[in-house]
């Protein structure tokens, strides 16, 4: 009976072990195949030279990433539909064509806060307190997604 119970804790061990060579780093790999949060993101434009970006980039805040070598820079995010909507009517007015580009994030903390934000930019009219709040989305962006 002690073999058995002996063999047996052995086993479970092994197994323990084994499961966390084999698994254990996929679990970065397993994050990324699951479907994260939907964001609708700004995009100004695209870029093949970050110079070009500096002279004909708007005043508004923005997030650069740089993706395949070519450079995105990125004006607005959101969740809400009705903010997009606000948002590109805004940017429209300035004479700033967007693309909206759907992109999928895994950041509890950063879904909370647009979501937020999307509230006091729907009970507001005006511009410049939705581009404020809009400002704020993405010095969050850049505090919480970048900084992962």
């Amino acid at each position: 009976m002690k073999k058995i119970v002996i063999k047996g804790i052995i086993f479970v061990g092994i197994g323990f072990l084994i499961g966390q060579f084999l698994f254990g780093e996929k679990i970065e790999l397993i994050k990324k195949l699951q479907r994260g949060d939907t964001y609708y993101f700004l995009e100004e434009g695209v870029y093949s030279n970050y110079d070009n970006i500096q002279n004909s980039i708007t005043e508004y805040r923005k997030i650069i990433e740089n993706k395949n070598n070519k450079y995105h820079v990125y004006i607005g995010i959101t969740r809400d539909k009705n903010v997009l909507e606000k948002l590109k009517q805004i940017y429209k007015k300035d004479n700033i064509n967007v693309s909206v580009k759907e992109i999928n994030l895994y950041s509890q903390e950063f879904k909370n806060n647009v979501e937020q934000f999307d509230l006091l930019i729907n009970q507001t009219k005006d511009n410049s307190q939705i581009l404020t709040i809009e400002e704020v989305v993405i010095a969050n962006y850049e505090e919480i997604i970048k900084k992962q």
